[in-house]
């Protein structure tokens, strides 16, 4: 079985967000505007990528992004709902690409295109020296970069 069997143009995902301080370039840049951050509209566009598959992936798989193409067509004030939405539009042997929009209401305020491989965790943290450590209560695993191995 493939890792995108149950993968199907057109799928699609929305994140919808209300802009804070802490998204906009200000927050990250002194003397920058405190609107939202070209950073962060990419953020929610890949969350929303990655929603609109994961359920379709075999267990064990995650989406990872790899590619991003996008404009930032207009600022966005802190206060404001943003919609990040994507849809499928080319599946490949191990990645899928995705057509992606963010919305301020009625606003367009940025597209383009964004890929996402497909990979299997435990294959992927083994391959980048990834190892589990225990969460500071005990009560799950959580996974820690640590670098790669030697």
């Amino acid at each position: 079985m493939d890792a995108l069997d149950d993968v199907r143009i057109g799928m699609t995902a929305e994140k919808t967000v209300v802009v804070t301080s802490e998204m906009t370039v200000g927050h990250f840049v002194a003397d920058m505007p405190q609107v939202y951050a070209t950073p962060m509209m990419i953020l929610h566009m890949e969350m929303a990528s990655g929603s609109a598959i994961a359920a379709h992936l075999p267990e064990g798989f995650v989406s990872v992004g790899m590619d991003v193409k996008v404009r930032h067509l207009a600022a966005t004030p802190v206060g404001r709902k943003v919609r990040a939405i994507s849809r499928v539009v080319q599946i490949d042997s191990r990645s899928v690409v995705f057509e992606v929009e963010a919305w301020d209401g009625d606003r367009k305020i940025g597209d383009g295109t964004h890929r996402r491989g497909i990979v299997n965790v435990l294959e992927f943290e083994k391959r980048f020296g990834v190892v589990r450590q225990l969460e500071h209560d005990g009560s799950k695993l959580n996974r820690f970069a640590v670098g790669t191995k030697h």
